[in-house]
């Protein structure tokens, strides 16, 4: 193919990247906690999970894997190493700070005033109503700081995917990202397998 038409086919593979995150963030504001439990997910694709995607930094490794396999014509050079390794930094400094970020939601998940609306939630008698609108607004301000780390998460990705792309020659390009594709496809037959043996077992 000429670089006019691998520039062609990234194009229409990043379109896809944008359009399946916007989809994804209209579906978060109606209910981000079912990103968290995605029932279409096997086991083992929800043990690489981070934040509801895949972990930016992983990117950094699928990357040294692949370079190691690649013909001379498609190989790095210098400067291409040194821009990723500066983006890698970059990217590794994001993850920490959201990673940061979730550890707080999640400590003041466990906060006893929240164990305290939810019990008021559970109450029968004369304030059941007030308490159903405590909790319901308590509930919903976690879940708004919930939907903006899914975002700033997928905003990583997002960043990191593009300043790989910008790095690369569209001809790297396109190994990395069918490279990436066929990983994602691996994972879900691994999964797949994996999940129906221990079920035959288990019967």
């Amino acid at each position: 193919m000429s670089e006019i038409e691998l520039r062609g086919l990234i194009s229409k593979l990043t379109a896809h990247h944008k359009a399946y995150y916007t989809a994804k963030w209209a579906a978060i504001g109606e209910d981000v906690l079912a990103f968290f439990g995605p029932v279409w997910l096997n086991p083992l694709e929800k043990s690489c999970f981070w934040l509801t995607g895949w972990k930016p930094s992983t990117a950094f490794r699928m990357l040294d894997r692949l370079r190691k396999s690649w013909r001379p014509t498609v190989v790095l050079v210098e400067a291409q190493v040194r821009r990723l390794e500066e983006l890698r930094v970059k990217t590794r400094f994001d993850e920490e700070r959201i990673e940061t970020e979730m550890e707080r939601y999640q400590v003041a998940m466990a906060d006893r005033k929240m164990v305290e609306l939810a019990r008021l939630g559970c109450r029968v008698g004369g304030v059941e109503g007030e308490s159903t609108v405590l909790v319901e607004a308590a509930v919903k301000g976690l879940a708004t700081r919930l939907e903006k780390m899914v975002k700033a998460a997928d905003c990583v990705r997002l960043k990191t995917l593009k300043g790989i792309l910008d790095v690369l020659a569209p001809p790297q390009c396109v190994e990395f990202l069918a490279a990436a594709a066929a990983f994602q496809v691996q994972l879900r037959r691994w999964g797949n397998e994996r999940h129906n043996v221990t079920h035959s077992y288990g019967s």
